[in-house]
């Protein structure tokens, strides 16, 4: 289905954002030569031969140009009438990939055919930003109706489900990079707000769980995380419901947290206080919700039993559902624990080689912790290790600019379209990218849990490099076409 060009339509060369191709060739070229730093030993001769991870990976930027080329002939209807083709197919591969018997470091997220490997997770993320833009351009669909935006989440969930199932738990989490999405298109901010409570609930009930308030038997983490959940319950009232009722219900609330405060000096447990507090709290909210027939009452307290339940089952999550490793990962990032040979070392030795590169950097070739080997899979998930080594400070900066300068690229490049479908597909394509750079560069200095996801357009292997491709070129086909007449 190659697109002609004619007076209504243009050629997809003249239309082509040449500024968005550009970063993707500066990207793809830095990429390589980090590639090249990370898996180059002392002694090899040839960086281009085949038998390296680098000359491999000239092939796998190759054939990604190519992919690119094909993928901007095609007609740009292509993507739009086919999009739920394509997400069938995908979701049938990754459904069948789960009863893979190839086994590699514990995920069977991969297809082993012969001497090719590929990652059918890659591939599904485009599939499904497709299938999400087809569902969501729909005449009729709203976002912040129910059963459409429980439509959308379904889109999702399937994805995530198998690629858990295949044991590649960080793949399944940047399916949730969908949800910065959803809020351009509409989704109420009470969601997104609920997601980011969910994660404060997290971190400072498991952080400080274990931590008391001076001699008491009352513990930090769960007496913060309950009054959390009051304060955003109140504030929410304040913002969706009534002022001076929210006003009433936080002197109400902080009047009793102060006075319960003097049972620290006899051995009483005040998170039973707090707990106390939330019941009641919700039980008011019904109330007020049948009394004064707002749903919002209603809504604010399904937040707040939610954000409860939420909190006292974060412990099962983590002893019961967690691997053990996903487990002593997130403790060493809270700082719970401090294991420089087990989980903290990658992070730790990947801090030492950034750390080591100073301003400028040591140089191409010249890295001596990614040399040695001190830093394992450095050449995949912790390849910014190799830049900050041998690019230094300067070199990081310049990476992380060009990648800030393709997530503007993609934001102005989505606002434009004059069609639903292209603008929706955009925003996924900028949601996955700015997830996968964050996260990616987070675990390697520190800053976020090591989840095991490539670093866009660097990391060595075929499959991540030709998914991001199909995720970029597809965006730039419809992008092309934004003045096509029809």
């Amino acid at each position: 289905m190659v697109q002609q060009a004619d007076r209504r339509n243009p050629g997809v060369l003249r239309n082509i954002d040449w500024w968005t191709v550009l970063i993707y060739i500066a990207l793809l070229s830095f990429g390589w030569i980090s590639v090249c730093g990370a898996s180059y030993s002392y002694g090899e001769t040839d960086i281009f031969s085949l038998s390296t991870r680098s000359g491999m990976q000239i092939v796998w930027i190759g054939t990604s140009i190519i992919l690119g080329l094909f993928i901007l002939l095609l007609d740009d209807r292509f993507y739009d009438t086919f999009a739920f083709i394509i997400y069938a197919l995908l979701l049938l591969l990754l459904f069948a990939t789960i009863f893979n018997p190839h086994s590699i470091k514990g995920s069977r997220s991969w297809l082993v055919l012969g001497p090719l490997r590929l990652q059918p997770a890659e591939f599904a993320k485009f599939a499904t930003a497709l299938a999400l833009s087809k569902l969501m351009s729909t005449y009729g669909y709203n976002i912040q109706q129910f059963r459409h935006f429980a439509a959308a989440l379904l889109v999702i969930l399937l994805p995530m489900l198998c690629i858990v199932l295949q044991r590649e738990t960080g793949s399944a989490l940047v399916y949730l990079s969908f949800f910065l999405m959803f809020y351009r298109e509409g989704m109420p901010g009470s969601i997104l707000f609920t997601g980011v409570a969910l994660v404060v609930y997290f971190v400072v009930g498991i952080r400080y769980a274990e931590v008391a308030i001076g001699t008491s038997p009352t513990m930090v983490g769960p007496f913060v995380v309950l009054l959390l959940i009051q304060l955003f319950s109140i504030g929410m009232v304040w913002v969706y419901c009534h002022r001076k009722l929210a006003w009433r219900m936080l002197m109400c609330s902080a009047g009793i947290t102060l006075l319960s405060l003097f049972l620290l000096f006899i051995p009483v447990d005040i998170v039973y206080v707090q707990l106390a507090l939330v019941i009641v709290l919700i039980g008011y909210l019904v109330w007020q919700a049948l009394a004064s027939r707002i749903h919002n009452y209603f809504f604010i307290a399904l937040f707040t039993l939610g954000s409860v339940s939420f909190y006292y089952g974060a412990d099962f999550i983590m002893q019961e559902v967690m691997e053990p490793h996903q487990r002593s990962r997130i403790n060493v990032l809270l700082g719970l624990d401090e294991d420089l040979k087990g989980a903290g070392y990658n992070v730790h030795q990947s801090e030492i080689a950034i750390g080591s590169g100073g301003l400028e950097g040591k140089g191409f070739l010249n890295g001596t912790q990614t040399k040695l080997k001190f830093v394992p899979e450095q050449d995949t998930d912790f390849i910014f290790c190799t830049v900050g080594e041998e690019e230094g400070f300067l070199g990081s900066a310049g990476v992380l600019l060009l990648f800030l300068a393709l997530i503007w690229r993609l934001i102005y490049l989505s606002e434009r379209q004059p069609m639903h479908f292209g603008r929706i597909y955009g925003y996924c394509v900028l949601s996955i990218f700015l997830f996968h750079v964050f996260i990616n560069v987070g675990m390697v200095l520190g800053l976020t849990p090591v989840i095991g996801i490539p670093l866009p357009f660097f990391s060595y292997g075929g499959s991540s490099l030709w998914g991001f491709t199909f995720l970029l070129f597809i965006f730039l086909r419809l992008d092309a076409a934004r003045n096509n007449t029809r």
